[in-house]
């Protein structure tokens, strides 16, 4: 599921360079996130990123779209396609993810 931002966000902007994906933006009075950009950091991180910086806990799973692991690094390749790394590990099934924990 893609990671939505609440609005007990008070922009302070810790989240958006954390994103691997660059799905993190500033909105018109809070963050907010690109959910088809938002691969809950599978590929990258075993946890999610925006979630671990966020001061006041804004960062939540969105209920209303559930995703599995399998769709998120799909996605993760997709929006790196030239990265090798991630690739290479994907090819070995041996990637972070917080699904792995």
């Amino acid at each position: 599921m893609a990671i939505e931002i609440t609005e007990d966000c008070i922009n302070c902007g810790a989240c958006e360079p954390e994103c691997p994906n660059e799905a993190i933006s500033e909105g018109d009075e809070i963050y907010v996130i690109n959910p088809n950009a938002c691969t809950e950091c599978v590929g990258f991180y075993d946890h999610l990123a925006c979630q671990a910086v966020c001061p006041v806990d804004c960062c939540v799973p969105d209920p209303n779209r559930v995703e599995t692991e399998e769709v998120l690094i799909d996605r993760a390749l997709s929006l790196h396609p030239d990265d090798e790394d991630l690739r290479r590990k994907v090819e070995a099934n041996d990637y972070p993810s917080h699904f792995r924990k």
